[in-house]
């Protein structure tokens, strides 16, 4: 990096880092930990073989500033199970090599906050957790039960790998659990006991997510799983609602919380914001839900009246389209049709699109093909109804940094399909009303973290 300590000590691509104080470099981790002197000692070897022995004072924490050829610096681990939910061993075949590698490794539990079975975990493993403390560590539990577990990860050790938990419990390591609720498998009196086992981990383990298995159109051969139904969806919620009274009088946290799936299905309202403590398990479809709607009603209570009291933005005149999944069809088009109420020139579509690549139980947002979304908005260009003056895209359809769906299919590919401009939106409830009303509305933020809101034609 332009500026640091490894430019100034002449380290350059290709360079091999060796060690740092004599420790031999296993991964990032080894990296980070023995950085955090003060003064070290680096050994690293040239491109002609050379070896430069490279004493550095430096503040605390400070970093040498450079990039590894690989992040980890050593290799993925994959995954040893052969889960009975795996989404990966439901895939269609002809995707992306990448697509399926399944991967396990605790390290990326760190860096990108996956889940990990602890099954190819050692002793070593876990004492290195322990002694540089390295947290949060995402744990995909599934049950409590040893045996149940060894069926349901097919893995005669994952049983027993759940011992690590006490470890990481008497560590102080900081925990956050999953448990993917088959039906008939491990809900039930099987995730009352998994909560109840679970809860003698707080406060070290600040929340568990309970998150329906994801059933694509490709089981053939595959364990016998069904969709939860409204009743049983609801008897879910109930359950975790009222462990969630217990755990929050004990502990100040609602720790187990249900994903919004559940709560779509049962047709009930989501919960508050408080008792998602503070969105930990956003990432496991939990809170996704109120969270749009609370960044919704923010953006909405600043551009709706101006300081007389008038309503504003009556002349945005625009027609839109906007696609989700099915899931999340109802809370989006809310959305909608209130910021339509307030802006009466502005017209939007909300077009939930019907999942025909994984089939039509996969409803998530996140898993909309490029070609399902080409079909659907064909289908409604040749009955006759117009898309308007461009389409909106959720940004968690596409891959991460990049403008390409699952299926290789990329935003170009679909503006030149249907003939309309795409346009790529964070999906929170802010990016969805400026991406609508702009170039009429933009939100920003001042240097007390205070909204404010310029609007064409308006002073701020």
């Amino acid at each position: 990096m332009p500026g640091s300590i490894a430019e100034e000590m002449g380290i350059e691509t290709g360079d091999v880092l060796l060690s740092i104080n004599d420790n031999e470099i296993e991964d990032v981790f080894d990296y980070r930990y023995l950085m955090k002197d003060e003064y070290v000692e680096v050994l690293v070897r040239k491109a002609d073989g050379e070896e430069w022995l490279l004493e550095i004072d430096k503040d605390y924490d400070e970093d040498l500033g450079v990039e590894f050829e690989n992040g980890l610096m050593s290799d993925y681990r994959s995954c040893s199970n052969k889960c009975i939910f795996c989404f990966i061993d439901q895939m269609p075949p002809g995707m992306r090599e990448t697509l399926y590698f399944k991967d396990d490794d605790s390290r990326l539990s760190f860096l990108q906050g996956n889940y990990i079975t602890l099954t190819n975990m050692s002793e070593k493993d876990v004492e290195r957790i322990i002694q540089m403390q390295l947290a949060p560590i995402n744990i995909s539990v599934q049950t409590t039960n040893p045996e149940l577990r060894c069926k349901m990860l097919h893995n005669r050790f994952a049983g027993e790998k759940l011992r690590f938990l006490d470890r990481f419990y008497e560590g102080h390591v900081e925990m956050n659990g999953q448990i993917v609720c088959c039906k008939g498998v491990n809900d039930g009196e099987e995730l009352r006991r998994s909560i109840t086992d679970l809860m003698k981990y707080l406060p070290f383990m600040r929340s568990v997510s309970v998150v329906p298995a994801g059933i694509t159109k490709y089981r053939e051969g595959l364990y016998p799983l069904e969709l939860f139904t409204k009743e049983e969806a609801g008897q879910i919620i109930d359950m975790i609602e009222a462990f969630q009274k217990i755990c929050f009088d004990q502990y100040g946290l609602h720790f187990i919380h249900a994903s919004d799936e559940f709560y779509m299905l049962a047709e009930r309202d989501f919960p508050e914001e408080e008792r998602y403590d503070g969105y930990i398990q956003l990432e496991n479809g939990v809170g996704m839900m109120r969270l749009f709607r609370e960044e919704f009603a923010e953006a909405m209570g600043v551009i709706s009246v101006d300081s007389s009291g008038q309503q504003r933005l009556a002349d945005v005149k625009r027609t839109l389209t906007v696609v989700t999944g099915k899931l999340a069809f109802p809370v989006i088009r809310e959305a909608a049709a209130e910021l339509c109420r307030v802006c009466t020139g502005l017209t939007v579509h909300v077009c939930p699109i019907r999942n025909d690549f994984f089939g039509e139980t996969i409803t998530v947002a996140g898993l909309v093909t490029g070609q399902d979304l080409i079909a659907r908005l064909k289908e409604r260009q040749q009955g006759g109804e117009s898309l308007g003056e461009g389409l909106l895209v959720p940004a968690n359809m596409l891959r991460s940094g990049e403008q390409v769906f699952l299926d290789d299919v990329t935003v170009q590919d679909v503006e030149r399909a249907l003939g309309i401009p795409v346009t790529v939106t964070e999906p929170d409830g802010g990016s969805f009303v400026e991406a609508l009303l702009n170039p009429a509305y933009r939100m920003c933020r001042d240097n007390d973290g205070e909204s404010f809101v310029y609007v064409q034609g308006y002073d701020r």
